[in-house]
């Protein structure tokens, strides 16, 4: 349990580092403000301030942000007649604003504030000391610092350093960042894999192993046999095999096997196990595994064994749309928890492969267009780029938000339905 709970937190941190990093690094290049960097969602636990950018881990393990100034989710904390406390240095400007109750500031001057300016002209006025007979108006600085509710501590959002004043092109960077990072992660992971494991591992349709008192051993089947048929469907690969093994839980199948060339055929019913929260049928062997240790199949392995992950999801996320939608295709937090705890039993190269396999699992799901994900903020990009002209910021923030409400309602039934797939069937 505690290798499993140790092993997620750093699958997840790493994943969401990688992704949150591209983002960051791109909108830094284009002059943008990263008000904050964060791992995970919801309460903060800790926070670190450096330079311009305030570095977040929050209670939540569901995600992360990057939190650019004028973005979409970046909201001024002020309300017209509440009371906060301003820290005004020596050439008489705001340098500090506190809105929390969490915090206090020795030298601040307590201001109930009537109105503000904090993305052009730079100001705040309000009523100091609660002398209500006159209205001050305080010069703010440009770099000025605002104290959230809950206590975090981040710059103020002038419009020359906001997201929508950074070129089209700079915009539409920092928003694939974020995936881009993730196949990268992945491409080095696998190449990792294939330094430490001395080549690159292959299976074809040759059984290695054969597990004791199994539906396989006890109809016959021994090492070294080529299952090269399953009910007279051709396999050539062991991925072929698997899944017409796996689709026949509880079913009796024909297996045509080549046993030193020799064909011969063994009738057999897999035994129906649940793997990752599904039925699937399984008879008890594993496959033979091959290593090419030449140089260039290390260095390609990364690109690839990448490649072939990446058009496989995008075939299941096809067949999705064209065959249907179920829940159990997807999965959340507690399906991925579930993984790293089955890849925990197999050691630090499991993990990296399952770490690999997420990050690009992160990086489509990322770029699919829909609000509120990278790809719907790409495709909002490519709007603005054929019209001209920048959207509306108020329908553009109903199309996020309502974005932002769908994914919200699609976590929590795929996290409800990944409790019921991995803890209570």
């Amino acid at each position: 349990m505690i290798i499993t709970i140790i092993a997620f937190i750093i699958v997840f941190g790493v994943l969401v580092f990688v992704h949150e990093f591209g983002h960051y690094f791109f909108a830094k290049k284009a002059g943008i403000l990263v008000r904050e960097f964060s791992i995970g969602m919801g309460p903060k636990l800790w926070f670190y301030r450096k330079n311009s950018t305030t570095y977040t881990i929050r209670l939540l393990p569901i995600g992360g942000y990057v939190r650019m100034a004028g973005a979409e989710e970046d909201d001024v904390p002020l309300k017209k007649g509440m009371t906060v406390s301003l820290l005004i240095n020596d050439e008489n400007k705001v340098v500090k604003i506190n809105t929390s109750n969490k915090k206090t500031l020795i030298s601040g001057v307590p201001v109930q504030i009537s109105d503000w300016d904090l993305e052009d002209k730079l100001w705040i006025e309000g009523y100091e000391n609660g002398n209500d007979s006159e209205l001050k108006v305080y010069e703010v600085d440009h770099d000025a610092c605002i104290i959230e509710n809950d206590g975090t501590e981040v710059q103020i959002a002038p419009k020359d350093v906001q997201f929508q004043s950074a070129k089209i092109i700079q915009r539409m960077l920092t928003n694939f960042a974020g995936p881009m990072n993730n196949f990268i992660l992945a491409i080095v992971a696998f190449l990792v894999i294939a330094l430490v494991q001395g080549g690159v591992a292959s299976t074809d349709n040759q059984i290695g192993k054969v597990q004791e008192n199994s539906v396989a051993q006890k109809a016959g089947i021994k090492p070294n046999d080529r299952i090269i048929a399953v009910d007279n469907i051709k396999t050539t690969t062991w991925q072929e095999a698997s899944a017409q093994i796996q689709k026949n839980g509880n079913k009796k199948i024909i297996l045509k096997i080549d046993r030193k060339n020799k064909i011969i055929k063994i009738k057999i019913t897999p035994k129906v196990q649940i793997e990752n929260g599904k039925k699937v049928g399984m008879i008890g062997v594993m496959a033979k595994v091959h290593y090419d240790k030449s140089i260039v199949a290390i260095l390609s392995y990364g690109f690839t064994q990448t490649w072939y992950i990446i058009t496989s999801i995008i075939g299941v996320l096809g067949k999705m749309f064209t065959q249907g939608f179920s829940l159990n295709d997807l999965g959340g937090p507690v399906a991925m928890y579930s993984y790293t705890s089955e890849a925990a039993h197999y050691g630090i190269l499991s993990i990296m492969n399952l770490m690999a396999v997420l990050s690009i699992n992160l990086g489509i799901v990322n770029l699919l267009p829909i609000p509120a994900l990278d790809g719907g903020k790409l495709l909002l990009n490519v709007v603005e780029a054929i019209r001209r002209k920048p959207l509306d910021p108020e329908k553009e923030g109903i199309i996020t938000l309502a974005g932002f409400g769908f994914l919200m309602i699609l976590m929590i039934l795929v996290t409800w339905n990944d409790i019921q797939r991995y803890f209570l069937h």
